[in-house]
């Protein structure tokens, strides 16, 4: 799998939940990593770890997971939205399909 890497901007966010899930559904300018590649595509896409990072999927655990690992990793700006409706909310932006 390739992903293309994000320039520094304000923050990224992903969402960790399967394609199937991310086409029903997604935050607008969310990237997709499913947690079942996370640990595969995570370097590619997060180069810099200082750059914020949102991650989000169903109900909070999988995106958990994914914080979890990113810290591990030395991430230092990563939080946990929950949801794509909570992450939507919080930014201001659309859920898209």
């Amino acid at each position: 799998m390739s992903v293309s890497p994000i320039a520094s901007t304000e923050y990224v966010v992903i969402d960790v939940r399967s394609p199937a899930e991310y086409a029903g559904g997604h935050v607008a300018d969310a990237v997709n990593l499913p947690l079942d590649r996370f640990v595969d595509g995570y370097a590619q896409l997060l180069r810099d770890k200082s750059t914020p990072v949102i991650l989000y999927c169903a109900s909070g655990a999988r995106s958990g997971q994914a914080v979890q690992f990113l810290l591990a990793q030395g991430y230092v700006a990563v939080s946990n939205g929950i949801s794509a409706p909570a992450v939507a909310q919080r930014l201001g932006k659309a859920l898209v399909a």
